[in-house]
């Protein structure tokens, strides 16, 4: 039975990746962090079907002890300071987790088995930033905008600097927006479906958004996970653009969201100025060819299939929060 660790288990690709893994057969360990807020919503189904460590990215011999206890075949590092507009609060911090994290974690498996564990690490479209050509692929410059992406960056090139200095298995996944009822509600997609659930119900009068016209590429979060998995399959170690290859704007998924529940946006959102980020990113379509070309990767949940699924998920919940209230 192969083993994997996975650091971030608790966000939303962390518990998608592994349901997947379970699926494939796989003794699954999640790294997870102290703190005095732990929140493991998102992995409560999977209560004594993984196992879970104390580590922080920020302490390599915690990264260490927790390499030498499970002794995995795969490593996937999904843990970031991950909600892009805190990155601009906190750019140092988020440099620690994003970008150092990623070499801590490294270091760990260059000095316990450099050969017998493959690594994936979460790139992110938000690298290319101020696009350079559009679609963004595999070789299109990158461009940050974010102490995010700028942290994301050094994240990526120093997992390709490993797998060429040391001829480490390590792979990077730029994935595109990956969304899904999982999602955090700090996110535009969760923060807009959240509020279609609210407002259809009546606890809840209008939904305050920034740049509606900003566009991006989203999929479903549970597609994009197995992509991860394929990439440690492969025979050679690579890097791969994970997308739809479609973009939409906000304001298409807000007509999305609100249809869905069958209420018109247009009578409840306001378009609020201090929503606007300082540097925004106006275009991001990826490429995913390479993807499908050598993986045989597809998405296969499309932007209004999506948009559904999440409305339907926030109107259940609502609707139990308002019962459990009354």
């Amino acid at each position: 039975m192969k083993k994997a660790i996975i650091t971030g288990v608790t966000g939303q690709d962390g518990s998608y990746l592994a349901d997947w893994l379970l699926e494939k057969g796989y003794e699954v360990h999640g790294v997870v962090r102290r703190s005095s807020t732990e929140n493991f919503e998102r992995i409560a189904h999977l209560t004594g079907r993984i196992q879970l460590h104390q580590a922080d990215l920020l302490d390599q011999l915690s990264i260490i002890d927790v390499l030498q206890k499970v002794k995995p075949e795969e490593v996937y590092n999904l843990a970031a300071m991950s909600f892009v507009p805190t990155s601009w609060s906190q750019p140092v911090l988020t440099g620690e987790f994003t970008a150092i994290g990623v070499t801590r974690v490294l270091e760990a498996i260059r000095l316990l088995n450099p050969t017998g564990i493959r690594f994936y690490q979460a790139s992110s479209s938000e690298m290319f930033g101020k696009v350079q050509e559009t679609p963004q692929k595999e070789t299109t410059s990158f461009y940050p905008r974010s102490p995010y992406g700028v942290a994301k960056v050094y994240g990526h090139w120093i997992t390709v600097n490993y797998r060429e200095s040391y001829g480490m298995y390590c792979c990077s996944g730029i994935l595109f927006n990956h969304e899904s009822p999982r999602r955090g509600r700090e996110f535009v997609t969760r923060k807009v479906t959240d509020a279609v659930a609210r407002i259809k119900h009546g606890v809840q009068k209008e939904l305050r958004l920034g740049n509606l016209d900003a566009k991006r590429d989203w999929g479903f979060a549970g597609d994009y996970v197995k992509a991860m998995w394929r990439m440690l399959q492969s025979d050679k170690p690579d890097d791969y653009v994970i997308a739809t290859g479609q973009t939409h704007s906000v304001r298409d998924l807000v007509e999305a969201a609100f249809g869905a529940a069958g209420l018109d946006w247009k009578k409840y959102v306001v378009q609020d100025p201090s929503l606007i980020r300082p540097a925004e990113v106006d275009l991001l379509v990826g490429d995913p060819s390479k993807a499908a070309r050598q993986l045989g990767w597809k998405p296969e949940v499309d932007f209004q299939g999506l948009v559904r699924m999440m409305v339907a998920s926030d109107l259940e919940r609502v609707k139990k929060e308002i019962g459990n209230r009354g």
